[in-house]
């Protein structure tokens, strides 16, 4: 059986995303993608830019711009207070600007 870990979703930002440094040196962006649920509200997800695509890609977007993000789900663990916890986000290798009457 093949595997496949392929995700594309189109939303809105949920905040004006930031470019924070990583102790590794790395880059990443991260922010919430609100995105449609047939027949509710919207569903925030999380999304994960890293290092080049955070620092370019992103650059030009802000809270409420509607998006087209590809990329692939992680679940990261960590411990919280004594505690674990895990959190499933999207990994985005592309991030998207869509025009308004492109998305409404």
């Amino acid at each position: 059986m093949v595997a496949v870990n392929v995700v594309v979703l189109a939303g809105r930002l949920s905040d004006t995303p930031e470019v924070k440094p990583m102790p590794s040196g790395d880059q990443v962006t991260r922010f919430r993608l609100y995105v449609p649920e047939a027949g509710k509200r919207n569903l925030p997800l999380p999304v994960s830019v890293w290092d080049r695509l955070a620092r370019k890609g992103c650059e030009r977007l802000e809270k409420g711009d509607p998006v087209l993000v590809r990329g692939h789900l992680v679940r990261r663990f960590y411990r919280d207070g004594g505690g674990g916890r895990s959190v499933t986000e999207v990994v985005a290798t592309e991030v998207k600007r869509l025009e308004k009457n492109e998305r409404e």
